[in-house]
């Protein structure tokens, strides 16, 4: 949309510099006619390539048809995929020098390898092979040999390609613009600056704003790298806008805000115009910008190209300069991480998945971003990750980067956030508001232990928030940590929104997926499983939330499977019948009968029952002898193998055959189909004996039934997903 601003001639604005200037560039006439600027621009692209050949014929289409332009970016080229990883900002150089930017900045990112053997050699490599200047207006470079003779704290008119500056002005279509640059002060909190410091950034504003005014040039440019609405006790774009006059236009990055129409501060006076293009070269920004004779905006229009559109443009030239870097990126993704995934790690969906209950892949990526978070506030107490955004399975073996990242394939990045025990309360009734239906804001945590009542009335679901092995209360403040995306209100956590724009939320950055790589690491072969995490509550008395078969139990539960012995009572150490196996089993698969089971000893028991024994014998999940069933009778632990053998094979229309024997010393007389069966489902993770026994001829309890069963549910899933995927 179009906006045209009808003003007076502005005021200009004096304000003594304490900045070096150069002389050279002092403003030889004062300009007579309005000029019209289009700055294309780009921020948090963090090594986003694939698209670059599309990127590539964008910025050349518009610049075209927009021959006054600049080519700015925000900051943050550094860190988030493979492409960096490999090549050390060297990929995105190489892209960047071809579009041949006119200016970059410095984001809290382009720190990040500080902390290296190697300190900060690839940013100084990055700086000296970019044929464009950079822009630090408060950051100071002096105390890091990397970049002896790199940074000049003055504003220039000629500035020379891999330099760093304070500002610069250039020289467009006989107009001069000033640009000067902001890094956030929060760097040296959430990166690895070492030795290279940052000052405030309104005091820097200031000072760069009177130097330009000095030399004559009354149309600036802020690029900044602070974040558009971060939080206001460190800084950002709108407070600068307000508090520095003289700006024209900010250029933002940091936040990874998709503003898609500029946002204006002082729009009755004299307007400044702040812009940013979310992340990850989705977007080209485009701000097509009028100044009148006195640098006064008196129109302008933004805009947000979408690079990967289908239908894009491809330059050729961009394709080809990329391929190298994307072959060897590819090799890469199918490079083991060097972490084995000793059980299957479930993003598995439907109830039980990752939008609708814990999972032991929940458990591992909030896990490592606790461990990330509490590297950078030791206080930080929880972690939490939304299930929608766990997007992939990962299957035993050696867990390669590709599976990483199609596990978290957004990019998501961390955030830390102040809030209360009462604010929390609200999180986690969002967050279980719809159980058991599936919920792509359903809530995986670390750190913590929730209860919750999930037939109670949403909004007044939960029931326990443990910490430090501590109710959480209401009115005491905790740090936590979460994705950036839930953080600032995804998936409807207007309550996080909220804080976040009150300023108690901070973005320290990092990747999710490489903060779960690193994590998976440490651990080397992982063996997660279900820890009680999140319960869903049980009406059963007999029952604690610490007894390990409570999630099984609640797993059938809710899945409609499962009742009690009376309306209080489970009766986890009852023996479990024949005839209440074949019903566990035939529901877990959704069997129907079409005939009447064969057996004599079936009258008096409930038609369902019936029912349900026939649909087992239909699909040879039972068998019966002589004509009988025997449904009161309990089931051995050998018998219910068997029977989820069976049932197995009846879902995936194969027969099974154990890898390997399962090391158990009490099989006794046991046949080799017992033999398998067993086998198969210590294999599969159902089932696991105890001190290197299976107990084959004791009967099954109501409490081991419902683990068997509900690990059967977890591997069918598997199966599924399995099938999906080849």
């Amino acid at each position: 949309m179009r906006n045209t601003f009808f003003k007076g001639i502005a005021v200009a604005i004096l304000l003594f510099s304490a900045v070096t200037f150069n002389p050279v560039m002092a403003a030889t006439g004062t300009a007579t006619d309005d000029f019209t600027l289009t700055i294309l621009h780009t921020n948090d692209t963090h090594s986003h390539l694939k698209t670059t050949a599309k990127r590539a014929a964008l910025v050349k289409k518009l610049r075209e048809e927009n021959p006054v332009n600049l080519l700015l970016d925000a900051g943050d080229v550094f860190s988030g995929t493979l492409y960096f990883n490999e090549f050390q900002g060297q990929a995105s150089l190489a892209v960047m020098n071809y579009l041949q930017y006119d200016a970059m900045i410095f984001g809290n990112h382009e720190f990040d390898l500080g902390g290296s053997d190697n300190g900060h050699q690839a940013l100084s490599e990055f700086v000296t092979g970019a044929e464009f200047p950079f822009l630090a207006t408060n950051v100071d470079f002096s105390k890091d040999d990397h970049f002896d003779g790199l940074q000049s704290k003055t504003i220039t008119d000629e500035p020379e390609n891999g330099h760093i500056y304070n500002g610069i002005i250039k020289e467009i279509n006989g107009e001069q613009v000033g640009i000067f640059g902001l890094t956030t002060e929060e760097t040296a909190d959430i990166s690895s600056p070492g030795n290279i410091t940052f000052t405030n950034y309104i005091e820097e504003a200031q000072e760069a704003v009177a130097a330009f005014t000095e030399a004559g040039v009354n149309k600036i440019i802020a690029i900044t790298h602070i974040g558009f609405d971060d939080s206001d006790l460190v800084d950002n774009d709108i407070l600068l806008a307000k508090g520095v006059p003289g700006i024209d236009i900010i250029v933002g990055g940091h936040t990874h805000t998709k503003l898609d129409e500029p946002y204006v501060v002082n729009g009755d006076t004299e307007p400044v115009l702040i812009v940013q293009t979310e992340e990850y070269n989705k977007f080209l920004g485009q701000l097509d910008v009028t100044f009148d004779k006195d640098g006064v905006i008196t129109d302008y229009n933004g805009v947000l190209h979408t690079v990967n559109r289908e239908d894009a443009e491809i330059d050729e030239e961009a394709a080809e300069l990329i391929k190298e870097y994307t072959d060897q990126v590819t090799e890469t993704e199918k490079r083991p991480t060097g972490a084995t995934a000793g059980v299957f790690l479930s993003g598995l969906r439907d109830f039980g998945g990752v939008r609708a209950g814990e999972t032991n892949l929940g458990n591992v990526i909030t896990d490592g971003m606790l461990k990330k978070a509490q590297e950078i506030n030791p206080d930080t107490v929880i972690a939490f990750q939304n299930g929608g955004g766990i997007r992939e399975s990962i299957p035993t073996g050696p867990i390669t980067y590709g599976e990483a990242i199609s596990v978290l394939p957004f990019g998501n990045t961390l955030a830390l956030m102040e809030l209360s025990g009462e604010e929390l309360k609200a999180v986690f009734e969002h967050s279980v508001k719809d159980y058991p239906a599936e919920s792509g804001g359903f809530l995986h945590v670390s750190g913590m232990q929730l209860v919750f009542d999930g037939e109670a009335e949403p909004g007044n679901r939960v029931l326990s928030m443990i910490v430090n092995e501590k109710e959480i209360e209401m009115d005491k403040m905790y740090t936590i940590t979460t994705n950036v995306f839930t953080a600032k209100g995804g998936d409807g956590y207007t309550m996080l929104e909220e804080a976040y724009k009150e300023g108690r939320g901070s973005e320290p950055g990092f990747s999710d997926w490489e903060n779960f790589v690193d994590h998976m690491k440490s651990l080397e072969t992982i063996t997660t499983g279900i820890e009680g995490r999140i319960l869903a509550k049980v009406p059963f008395d007999d029952l604690s939330y610490n007894d390990w078969a409570y999630p099984y139990i609640s797993d059938l539960y809710y899945r409609d499977m499962v009742n009690g012995t009376s309306e209080a009572t489970y009766s986890p150490h009852r023996n479990l019948t024949r005839a209440q196996a074949a019903s566990l089993i035939v529901r877990a698969l959704d069997l129907k009968a079409e005939h009447e089971a064969p057996f004599d000893d079936l009258n008096g028991w409930a038609v369902e029952t019936q029912e349900e024994i026939a649909a087992a014998y239909e699909n040879g999940i039972v068998i019966g002898r002589d004509g009988s069933f025997a449904p009161g009778e309990n089931v051995s632990r050998a018998q219910l193998a068997l029977m989820i053998k069976r049932a197995f094979e009846v879902h995936t229309g194969k027969e099974y055959i154990a890898n390997v024997t399962a090391p158990y010393t009490d099989y006794g007389r046991y046949d080799d189909e017992a033999i398998n069966a067993i086998s198969m489902l210590y294999e599969l993770g159902i089932a696991t004996g105890s001190q290197g026994k299976y107990m084959p001829n004791h009967s099954a309890t109501r409490q081991q039934a419902v683990k068997i069963v509900s690990n059967f549910i977890y591997n069918t899933k598997q199966v599924e997903s399995a099938a999906v995927n080849k």
